[in-house]
């Protein structure tokens, strides 16, 4: 989908003034649980500004997110957008769910979301039976169905866009720099011959505040430099921040100080390392930044990045 051609963004962004920061992020799922908190392999947070309420992925079980928010005190029902990262189920396992268990009281709740083109790609695993990795489902078509009867409609995205107010999916992400990160055990067909599964569907999303980017990724497939670089192509500003997960954890040394080096030069100076991204990688960008420990966190049930770019950290941290 074609909304805005990449060079007007900055011409939209200039025309919004800007605060710190219009939303408040809280993370819903991930690995690390709070105090009565479910903690599982998988991301979810929830966007909240003065206007509406927009959830970035769904967890993995798909009551992880609904008992967390309720723990949190997070009224679900206003959120009417989400956003997917990628079609791998710790990210979509709690869609149809969430629609479900709100759209009564909120007929708009979580019926409209963004995803990336091939995200409804079928993948199957090395003897070529359909593997889904979408919830509970294998079959594309299956999942299709159900999102259909649960009356939620796709958006899939071939190209940047501005969703809300200097809020910007990325769409699918050029990989220039980084190689990319496959997913194991995972194939599509090209041609009939099963090649394995690079993710083209992962995407981000960039919070665009007074202090530059803020970042968000699922599992950052497509690479957090090459996010960072498309990020900082639609408008100059400093990658501020970073959230989510950012799949560093089986990386080596040598690219995660790659990495740390180049977004040195972006000027990252927050970093919320949760779900894949590794405590280990993340402390060690931080060391290499110089990022002290008020602005790091390894993100937890409950951790808070607040309008004024402040983490608050839940129980365990």
């Amino acid at each position: 989908m074609k909304k805005f051609p990449v060079m007007f963004f900055f011409l939209i962004s200039i025309s919004n003034p800007l605060q710190s920061s219009e939303y408040e992020i809280t993370i819903l799922a991930t690995n690390i649980a709070n105090f009565g908190g479910i903690g599982e392999w998988s991301f979810s947070a929830l966007l909240e500004s003065e206007k509406e309420s927009i959830l970035f992925d769904t967890g993995f079980d798909d009551n992880t997110v609904l008992h967390n928010a309720d723990l949190l005190n997070k009224d679900l029902s206003k959120v009417e957008k989400v956003i997917i990262s990628h079609f791998h189920g710790d990210h979509t396992g709690g869609l149809v769910k969430l629609r479900n268990s709100f759209k009564d009281e909120n007929p708009k709740a979580f019926s409209t979301v963004y995803v990336a083109e091939d995200f409804f790609v079928q993948r199957y695993d090395e003897n070529g039976s359909k593997k889904g990795f979408i919830g509970t489902y294998n079959d594309v078509d299956d999942f299709i169905s159900a999102t259909k009867k649960a009356g939620i409609q796709f958006i899939v995205l071939d190209e940047t866009q501005e969703i809300a107010d200097n809020l910007f999916v990325s769409g699918p992400v050029e990989r220039t720099y980084e190689d990319v990160v496959v997913s194991p055990g995972f194939f599509i067909k090209e041609n009939g011959v099963l090649k394995p599964d690079h993710v083209p569907d992962d995407q981000s999303l960039g919070i665009l505040t007074g202090e530059g980017w803020y970042m968000m990724s699922g599992c950052g497939h497509s690479g957090m430099v090459n996010t960072a670089r498309l990020f900082h192509s639609i408008n100059s500003k400093p990658i501020y921040g970073a959230i989510g997960g950012f799949h560093l954890f089986q990386a080596s040394d040598e690219v995660v100080e790659a990495t740390a080096y180049e977004l040195e030069r972006f000027g990252l100076k927050k970093l919320v390392g949760a779900h894949c991204t590794g405590i280990s990688a993340a402390q060690k960008i931080a060391e290499i930044l110089g990022i002290p420990g008020k602005d790091l966190s390894h993100g937890a049930i409950g951790t808070i990045v607040n309008k004024g770019h402040e983490i608050i950290r839940s129980s365990v941290e």
